[in-house]
């Protein structure tokens, strides 16, 4: 894996695998949405590609909200200010329309109410799930090399909304694309969320649980249903279930991208942010290439199904203006 300083002498590579990622949660994001739809069961089977109608959801528009909020941050995020972009860009638009997470919408009657991060994320509905994970990959992309300042700053973010394993899952996810972009193999990805995970969390515990069903079944086909069956909680988009099926996909798909697509799109559950993650990982390892062109042509811009202001920005614009930022940004302080 490449050191932080290599990847920025690399600025071509960099901007690749950033936008890479960025577009890889969008695509993942939209097929997999498509992947649960009973309509699109009954029609392909199993869907195998970004169909035309494929639309991002919440995955998507709040990952360009976390992109916005570090770049008005000049890339030093903090959970006041991470409240600040929640409120510029949500609140002040309108709210959050359809399709987001419980913890979301409660994130955003919290903040209105005047209650501040960590107490808007602490004293909050389902914050446990995995709507922080979900937006996280912009912090990898931004300090990417440095696993552990991307968890950092990743935890100021989710703390506005989440708490706990809701956190500890962001981290995850953020530290993973931070070790991707940098050249991480899978198993180094996986390594480097697995780290920000704490000793006897039910993340970590599900994880694990996770990582032992792919050593003894060792192929994706084999471990399929029991990635299902082990890790099922009553609620599908619990971030100890989603986030360990999120790293044993990826892992077992080796993080090859139409593989990674197929596998995580049908998954079923909550499989827009399950395929959107893994998406990511895979995108940030492979650079923005790993999507046809006319895939980048159709999510660069997010829907605003959920966020209005997401469809006036353009993730592959975005990507670079992160990566612009991380040649003037020191490394933060851990936000809790």
């Amino acid at each position: 894996m490449m050191t932080r300083n290599e990847l920025l002498a690399d600025r071509g590579l960099y901007e690749s695998r950033a936008a890479g990622a960025l577009i890889g949660l969008a695509v993942g994001d939209a097929v997999g949405d498509l992947g649960r739809s009973q309509d699109y069961r009954a029609r392909y089977g199993v869907v195998t590609r970004l169909y035309p109608e494929a639309r991002s959801t919440d995955d998507t528009e709040f990952g360009a909200l976390t992109a916005r909020a570090l770049i008005d941050a000049g890339g030093k995020l903090t959970p006041a200010s991470a409240a600040a972009a929640w409120r510029k860009y949500i609140i002040d638009r309108g709210g959050a329309k359809k399709r987001a997470g419980r913890p979301l919408y409660g994130a955003i009657e919290n903040l209105k109410r005047g209650l501040e991060p960590p107490e808007s994320g602490r004293c909050n509905v389902m914050n446990v799930d995995d709507g922080a994970a979900m937006r996280a990959s912009p912090h990898g992309i931004l300090f990417a090399g440095d696993p552990e300042a991307a968890a950092a700053s990743a935890a100021a973010d989710a703390c506005v909304s989440h708490d706990a394993d809701g956190i500890w899952a962001a981290e995850a996810v953020a530290a993973s694309v931070a070790a991707a972009i940098a050249g991480g193999s899978p198993d180094q990805v996986v390594e480097a969320g697995r780290r920000r995970m704490p000793a006897g969390s039910w993340l970590a515990r599900q994880t694990d649980l996770a990582m032992a069903i792919c050593d003894e079944k060792g192929d994706i086909e084999e471990a399929y249903e029991e990635l299902h069956t082990r890790l099922w909680t009553p609620e599908h988009a619990t971030a100890p279930e989603a986030i360990p099926q999120v790293y044993a996909v990826f892992r077992l798909t080796r993080g090859e991208p139409r593989r990674a697509l197929l596998w995580s799109a049908n998954f079923g559950r909550d499989a827009d942010t399950i395929s959107g993650l893994v998406c990511s990982f895979a995108g940030a390892m492979r650079g923005i290439e790993a999507w046809p062109a006319q895939w980048v042509e159709l999510v660069r811009r997010a829907s605003g199904v959920c966020l209005e202001f997401a469809a006036e920005e353009d993730l592959v614009a975005l990507s670079r203006e992160l990566v612009a930022l991380a040649y003037g940004v020191c490394r933060p302080c851990p936000a809790r």
